[in-house]
């Protein structure tokens, strides 16, 4: 087969194509240049068909699964202004290292927060020259800068989040009730989105004399009412802006999922997300004293991760993403195991499709469902879904090789990401991603490491 101009082919008898919930046999051509998908042919290929292809161009992946590039639409990257936290450049590896191709990162944790038309330069040319893959952004809402998020709307960013609680960095304050209804006329005519951290505050119980070592202390902290008190504001205020889509960010109360299967039925337009770590782990097996398994709403009990797989495979929530929060060690606590006082965030770059394919392997889940859940879904939450998330002509050819049999233990030395913090070191992980391309460029190797000498990735 002769085909035109510089390609990479890749091929195998396991191609996660769209549509399909197990891999097929296929073969697929990028454009170099383009680095885009400009051809898809049925079957595993041999290397004598492409006349015009090098050994170097070509791929055969094999009976190992060749999927999409993942999406991953809510990380924290926290520069510039707490890059001793996070970077582009670390963050961004360690995304890579997971088959992340993408990411969307959120408007706090950096100083200043992407607030205002000028903030959101500030934060592009950071990154710019930085990034192992591709960034764009979300914008924020905060009391008083209704007046910039139209303009931000123009520049780019994909969407806006906001804190109905108190964020936990005070640049980036909480909204009330008015600040939304302000923001909401001021994007109701838009083709955003807003977002939302979905806890308002409520009558939980006072803590503040028991042991702040103990998870249980931290978990009666925030109870499923905050959660379920602020889908109630939400989806009340929606029927007042019902062509504007709203999205609940990291969903972790089960109690609140009749709230949201009822605003879907009614035909609002809102969208759920949840994250790996709710899926993964529950409090029961949380051991005291250890602050990296905090963060903010809490992972809950073994009842509640049930609910959450449940509504994930009947479509009641949409996507799952790692809300990757890290910070510096000292933040943490963990010496002195004070989970109350700590930082709340998890990090997980690098691990989210092992984790989310080790328990979905114990609920029948397929490699479809995963990619529809990690990159069809979260590219079309980021407004991406027009290059981003599939293996499809005129998409990207943002293409990651996956060996789902592997079992591989999680290690300090084995994260990318800058703080080397995880709930999930010393966990055993099933699959593992060898090959992590981006436009049909490689750009990690689970042999080699970060294979480019020059970061790749551009803002979107």
């Amino acid at each position: 087969m002769s085909i035109a101009g510089k390609v990479k082919v890749f091929t195998g008898s396991n191609v996660v194509l769209p549509g399909q919930s197990h891999g097929v046999p296929a073969t697929l051509v990028a454009n170099v240049e383009s680095g885009q998908i400009t051809e898809i042919h049925a079957g595993q290929r041999s290397r004598q068909e492409f006349l015009a292809v090098s050994d170097s161009d070509w791929l055969d992946a094999g009976d190992k699964l060749i999927l999409p590039g993942l999406v991953d639409s809510h990380v924290h990257l926290n520069e510039p202004g707490r890059t001793e936290w996070e970077g582009f450049y670390t963050g961004t590896r360690a995304a890579a290292s997971g088959g992340v191709t993408t990411v969307v990162d959120m408007p706090l944790n950096s100083i200043p927060p992407t607030v205002t038309l000028n903030y959101l330069e500030v934060k592009r040319k950071a990154a710019t020259g930085q990034c192992a893959i591709d960034v764009a952004f979300w914008g924020g809402v905060i009391p008083g800068n209704q007046s910039h998020l139209k303009p931000l709307v123009a520049s780019g960013v994909k969407g806006f989040k906001c804190f109905l609680i108190e964020s936990g960095v005070e640049e980036f304050p909480c909204v009330a009730r008015d600040d939304l209804v302000d923001a909401m006329d001021e994007l109701k005519d838009t083709s955003t989105v807003l977002c939302f951290h979905a806890e308002l505050e409520g009558s939980q119980p006072d803590v503040s004399e028991d042991d702040p070592t103990l998870y249980s202390t931290f978990l009666a902290s925030r109870p499923q009412e905050l959660e379920v008190n602020a889908i109630k504001l939400i989806t009340s205020l929606h029927t007042q802006y019902p062509s504007l889509r709203l999205h609940i960010v990291h969903l972790s109360a089960a109690n609140a999922l009749p709230l949201i299967r009822a605003a879907k039925t009614s035909g609002l337009p809102l969208t759920v997300e949840t994250c790996f770590h709710y899926l993964a782990l529950s409090a029961a097996e949380i051991p005291h004293g250890h602050p990296e398994f905090k963060c903010c709403p809490p992972i809950r009990e073994e009842t509640n991760r049930d609910a959450l797989w449940g509504a994930l495979l009947d479509g009641t929530i949409d996507c799952v993403v790692s809300d990757h929060s890290p910070c510096v060690a000292s933040l943490k606590r963990c010496e002195e195991g004070d989970i109350m006082s700590a930082w709340g965030g998890i990090s997980t770059l690098g691990l989210g499709l092992s984790v989310l394919w080790t328990e979905g392997q114990k609920r029948g889940v397929t490699i479809g469902q995963i990619v529809d859940w990690l990159s069809v879904k979260t590219a079309m939450h980021a407004g991406l879904d027009d290059r981003k998330g599939k293996l499809a002509v005129g998409y990207d050819a943002d293409i990651v090789v996956f060996d789902p049999n592997t079992d591989h233990t999680v290690t300090k030395e084995s994260l990318n990401f800058k703080n080397k913090l995880s709930p999930y070191e010393g966990l055993t992980l099933k699959g593992r991603v060898e090959k992590t391309f981006l436009r049909g460029n490689l750009v990690y190797d689970v042999s080699r490491g970060f294979v480019t000498s020059k970061p790749l990735g551009q803002l979107l």
